[in-house]
């Protein structure tokens, strides 16, 4: 995660501090590698730009709120001339030649978002997560102890203890390969697409979430 807050800024200085933010360093994440979004899935598309922006049309440009598919960074986005990006659409946003947005304008809070992307978001998380199992699929392979008491699966919504243990006895006999075989060997687990993204969709939610899985 981008680890100070963008405040609003013109678009060109905005573009050069999201890029300055998105090095790659050294983060809280445990030493782990933090590099800049390179995708984003709209969540809704301003061709007016912001509804709470006073300014004359005129002055207005179009813009695009998306979150990213790496750190669930949640973004501003300002789409080429021409460019008329829909929701669910997969936007490159990375170095080099973009074919649909033209900079990085601001990272976002959850409370900054439009109601119509906030509506898309819990289907955006679960689309993503759905995209790459083999990603997601390691929080229930890897999950493992926060206390002596708390388990990275208790932070999951809909696993009690029960499930818990039913996962962590499962897993020893070896590990989940999809969501398919998580669900088949689990009684009682359904949807785990469903339960990642909820949990991703309330650490974004929750800035000062104690316990974060999938955002930093």
């Amino acid at each position: 995660m981008i680890e100070a807050e963008v405040e609003p800024m013109g678009e060109e200085e905005g573009m050069k501090e999201y890029e300055k933010r998105g090095r790659i360093e050294k983060g809280r994440d445990g030493g782990r590698e933090k590099k800049r979004e390179t995708h984003a899935q709209v969540l809704d598309y301003l061709p007016y730009g912001h509804p709470d922006d006073s300014r004359p049309v005129y002055q207005k440009k179009p813009l695009v709120q998306a979150i990213g598919e790496d750190k669930f960074i949640l973004m501003e986005l300002s789409p080429k001339k021409d460019k008329i990006p829909a929701a669910y659409d997969r936007v490159y946003i990375g170095e080099g030649e973009r074919e649909v947005i033209d900079h990085v304008t601001k990272r976002l809070k959850y409370k900054e978002l439009t109601p119509t992307a906030k509506i898309e978001l819990p289907h955006v998380l679960e689309r993503i997560v759905k995209e790459d199992e083999k990603r997601f699929i390691h929080a229930f392979n890897e999950a493992k102890p926060i206390t002596t008491r708390l388990n990275t699966l208790d932070l999951l919504p809909g696993i009690g203890k029960k499930l818990m243990w039913a996962i962590l006895e499962e897993r020893k006999k070896e590990p989940f390969s999809d969501f398919e075989d998580l669900t088949k060997r689990v009684k009682g687990l359904h949807h785990p697409e469903k339960i990642i993204a909820k949990r991703i969709e309330d650490e974004i939610m929750e800035e000062n979430m104690k316990y974060k899985i999938f955002t930093l």
